[in-house]
């Protein structure tokens, strides 16, 4: 361990509660007053000898590497990637009424839906997950004596005016009244304490650490913040970039003048799905200097790639990049967006617990979504041979098979792996609520055509950091509430969304400690590749970074964005939880790469391919809609119920 190590307080022991999971460990040490307590440094040397801790078992309450875990993965890459069949000896078990291989939002709405047409009907989900809920995941930390409660995956109901019927029956179900949140998101919280958008520049990439207290666009619809008080000129002045880069970046932030002006309005969104961003910006409005690529090279985050492979609409209508007068959207003006208020304080996990509270009403307390945040849950219960709604945890499917019967209605047989043995269970049906690319593996059966379509869905990786800090006064000293870090690892950073229900409150001040929530999309940028090849790469990335170069990424950033007002990651960071997924965002059809339909549901796509019924099984995932939504995953559990109960 070097000297700037120990300055970002890698020597330091920090409470990380850990648990033996499945088929792997992950990191945990000493015992010390019911925690296990890891040092960083042996984390980044890959010294992760690991032993159970913390009973009962209580997932949320896990730090280290989250998401995807080790443990949970291990067994299906050995079906996928090394074509292993032999299991071992298989036990038999009962037999369900459906069997649903995944507990994200989709298998759980699919369960749920069933269990609303057949209540006495007796159904199986299975993850290989060591918590429920798929990306709807949930970060939990106790920072002197005060529960911090967020995210580590899905984040929001959005939009949810536009929900169908489906969705609003199942929201009416668990009791989540959307207009709860209009009070529950403290929508003045940026502007009261004077927070901003800004750039970051960082000194290792830009030679002085920076923080420009002005938002380009990115933030513009998903955070409330207070206006810059900088005009464009003076925000580009403070950039750490040539005069000729200065030059052309302040002529982009102030290009007012329609470009495509002689196209009809669908002639230009074609277009503008046609072309990069990178191209659009260069071909239109003459951007050379390569100081200003670099600015916004990673900028259009989530959609998982660099300007150069995101089309230019989806990078300026949706990433909020510069360029809305001149890409001629002012004429499609209409009504504001809704505002992106309508979050749980964990994000989407709150209704994952929802839906099991619902089906298994002894794992909690309570019946409200506001009691919904702190009640505690108890895992032990949602395995037990007396309910009729059951839910395997730390379990990996590696095959799925329609039986044919000659007296009795056709079967589903499904085969896991559970620690170190195999298991057979049957239902009278199946849904496949797991990863496309998965279910060929799983189903070798399957149509040629349709095992093709499920391979060619790639979801985006994503990371996203969750870190307890001690408290937000650096923050409000430098005026920041969400920043962008061009170059840096983590692309965006941000103070957690300002989120008060039940008994559950927000920080109270800037001396009470808080989240900050960092995201980063791994891929490769500017070697010509697709985005399919880049997000492989990407995964690639994500699942060979230790925890412990992650830590480090996460240190050094915080302190090159805020210890010019005081901030040391080494004396401020109290915990950390890096939930990683590499089969992040489902898979959307970019039109730099792929053909693009009018019709979302035209059967030539192949998420409509992919999701064909076959025999007693169906397929319900976000990947079936091509979509991340959450609605999406909603509705494709009602979809493939449907299809299983007519």
């Amino acid at each position: 361990m070097n000297d700037s190590d120990m300055k970002l307080g890698l020597n330091i022991a920090i409470t990380r509660r850990d648990v033996l999971n499945g088929m792997g460990a992950m990191v945990a040490g000493a015992i010390v007053g019911g925690h296990s307590v890891t040092h960083a440094a042996d984390v980044a040397a890959g010294n992760s000898l690991a032993m159970p801790v913390r009973q009962p078992y209580y997932p949320p309450a896990l730090m280290g590497m989250r998401g995807s875990p080790v443990g949970s993965f291990e067994v299906a890459h050995q079906v996928a990637r090394y074509g292993r069949k032999d299991w071992g000896e298989i036990n038999s078990d009962d037999t369900y009424d459906l069997i649903v291989v995944g507990a994200g939002i989709s298998g759980l709405a699919a369960a749920h839906f069933n269990q609303k047409l057949n209540p006495n009907a007796k159904i199986l989900l299975i993850d290989n997950h060591d918590d429920f809920g798929g990306h709807a995941t949930r970060n939990e930390f106790t920072v002197n004596g005060k529960k911090l409660i967020g995210y580590g995956g899905a984040q929001t109901l959005q939009e949810p005016s536009e929900y169908s019927d489906i969705v609003n029956t199942l929201l009416d179900d668990l009791g989540i009244d959307i207009k709860r949140f209009d009070k529950a998101y403290d929508q003045q919280f940026y502007k009261r304490n004077g927070l901003r958008g800004g750039i970051h520049f960082n000194k290792k990439d830009w030679g002085v650490d920076r923080i420009v207290p002005f938002d380009i666009g990115t933030f513009e619809g998903y955070l409330p913040l207070e206006d810059s008080v900088l005009t464009a000129q003076q925000a580009v002045d403070q950039m750490p970039i040539s005069d000729a880069a200065k030059v052309e970046f302040v002529r982009l932030l102030l290009w007012e003048d329609n470009q495509l002006i002689a196209m009809s309005s669908q002639a230009r969104k074609r277009y503008l799905n046609s072309i990069s961003y990178k191209d659009f910006i260069s071909k239109h409005l003459n951007i050379t200097e390569a100081e200003v690529f670099a600015v916004l090279q990673d900028l259009a985050s989530d959609s998982g790639l660099g300007i150069d492979a995101c089309p230019a609409g989806t990078a300026i209508n949706y990433g909020g990049l510069p360029g809305y007068l001149a890409a001629g959207y002012d004429d499609e003006q209409g009504e504001d967006d809704e505002p992106y208020i309508h979050h749980f304080p964990d994000g989407n996990a709150s209704v994952a617990r929802l839906l099991v509270r619902k089906m298994i009403p002894d794992v909690a307390k309570g019946h409200t979504m506001e009691d919904i945040v702190t009640t505690q849950f108890d895992y032990s219960k949602l395995d037990r041979a007396q309910s009729l709604v059951r839910i395997r945890l730390n379990s990996t499917v590696v095959r799925v098979k329609n039986i044919k019967a000659k007296k009795a209605t056709d079967q589903v047989s499904v085969t896991y792996v559970s620690g170190d043995r195999a298991h057979q269970v049957k239902g009278r049906a199946c849904v496949l609520a797991c990863y496309n690319t998965m279910i060929p593996h799983l189903c070798p059966e399957l149509p040629e055509q349709q095992r093709q379509a499920l391979s060619r869905q790639v979801k985006t990786p994503i990371l996203y950091s969750t870190v307890a800090v001690r408290n937000w006064q650096p923050w409000k000293k430098l005026g920041i509430g969400a920043v962008v870090s061009p170059s840096d690892y983590h692309v965006h950073t941000k103070l957690d969304f300002p989120v008060s229900l039940g008994d559950y409150q927000y920080s109270s001040g800037p001396e009470q400690p808080v989240i900050i929530h960092m995201e980063r999309f791994p891929h490769r940028s500017n070697e010509g590749l697709t985005a399919h090849e880049q997000f492989r790469l990407g995964r690639q990335e994500l699942m060979t970074t230790s925890f412990g170069t992650i830590e480090r990424h996460i240190r050094s950033q915080l302190n090159s964005m805020l210890s010019a007002a005081g901030f040391d990651a080494a004396r401020d960071i109290v915990a950390i939880t890096v939930n990683r997924w590499a089969h992040g965002y489902a898979s959307w059809y970019n039109p730099l790469f792929e053909d693009v339909y009018q019709d979302w549901r035209d059967e030539r796509y192949p998420h409509m391919k992919a999701r064909k019924r076959f025999g007693q099984i169906t397929i319900a995932n976000s990947d079936s809609a091509a979509s991340a939504m959450f609605e999406d995953a909603v509705e494709q559990g009602y979809r493939a119920v449907s299809e299983l109960n007519t």
